[in-house]
């Protein structure tokens, strides 16, 4: 790594990473709304019946999902290699948690396929292929194994 790489970050790189991170932070401040019974009972009919209904495993993979992400996140604003492999876990985390929501047979409106399922996994995929192609470009610092 030299100077002339590190100097070479675009500045849409730090944009996306804090973006990103706010993103996960908000999901993980989710997660522990949701444990919470007087936030839960705030909820709507269709989100409280997917949390109450939650078995541990979709319960994990939702925690893998934020506090992966968030992890991600940082590590990518750190400009860590191990950025990508923890994003790609909380991807796995997202398809999880979308597993169980999916198959509690509940009948979606639009806003909800957008705002529980679509944005999820679109955010999760796209940090994925990001801190890849930030790897490529030079913005994160390969670690020697």
């Amino acid at each position: 790594m030299n100077e002339k790489t590190t100097n070479a970050i675009h500045w849409s790189f730090w944009v996306i990473g804090i973006v990103a991170l706010v993103w996960n932070i908000l999901g993980s401040i989710n997660f522990f709304m949701q444990m919470n019974p007087d936030v839960l009972a705030s909820y709507r009919a269709s989100e409280r019946v997917i949390v109450e209904g939650r078995p541990l495993w979709a319960t994990g993979g939702f925690a893998l999902a934020v506090f992966g992400g968030t992890l991600g996140c940082l590590l990518l604003l750190l400009r860590r290699s191990a950025a990508y492999y923890t994003l790609i876990a909380s991807c796995l985390g997202v398809l999880v948690t979308m597993t169980h929501t999916l198959s509690m047979g509940i009948d979606f409106g639009t806003g909800e396929i957008v705002g529980i399922l679509f944005m999820p996994l679109a955010v999760a995929a796209f940090l994925v292929w990001y801190a890849k192609y930030a790897e490529l470009r030079g913005w994160i610092v390969k670690t020697s194994s």
